[in-house]
């Protein structure tokens, strides 16, 4: 590369040199100004060389690669919504438990597990509850937050609720 830059260098001081030699040669007049002007269109091809030099086929950029690659973050990043998305509706989910809980007298923690359905979405499916059974809280869960009895664990005694 640097050798490159060199050799063009070079070749650019030289022809400046001819040039200039040759403008002092020419007499004054009509022939100068066509030397001249046919010596400035010498000087420009040989500033130009290496551009007009460069194979433009080997400059072609791999779009293939950025298009896959920006996909694949895509995905990556869409799992990660979806994730903390998940973890955002399992500790809200757990705290509307614990109010309820809490509106009814009741003592409980709570452990929300989330599924995604079918339309990509993710909601409460199962609930853990630490604490005294409440037919009540059990409804809530049911009605309010979708969270089937059956897929309600209860770890405790039950209530008189």
């Amino acid at each position: 590369m640097i050798a490159a830059l060199r050799e063009w260098l070079l070749t650019v001081v030289m022809v400046t040199l001819l040039l200039s030699v040759a403008q002092t040669l020419i007499p004054e007049g009509s022939i100068r100004k066509i030397a001249s002007f046919t010596g400035g269109l010498i000087l420009l091809a040989t500033l130009l060389q290496p551009v007009l030099r460069t194979d433009i086929g080997r400059l072609r950029l791999d779009f293939g690669s950025y298009a896959s690659a920006v996909e694949e973050r895509q995905t990556e990043l869409e799992s990660v919504q979806k994730e903390e998305l998940s973890a955002i509706i399992a500790e809200r989910t757990e705290a509307y438990i614990s109010d309820k809980a809490g509106a009814l007298g009741l003592s409980v923690t709570a452990r929300v597990q989330v599924e995604t359905g079918e339309d990509g979405v993710p909601y409460p499916a199962a609930v853990e509850v630490d604490g005294p059974r409440s037919e009540e809280l059990a409804d809530y869960m049911e009605q309010e937050l979708g969270i089937q009895a059956e897929r309600q664990v209860w770890n405790g005694q039950e209530s008189e609720s």
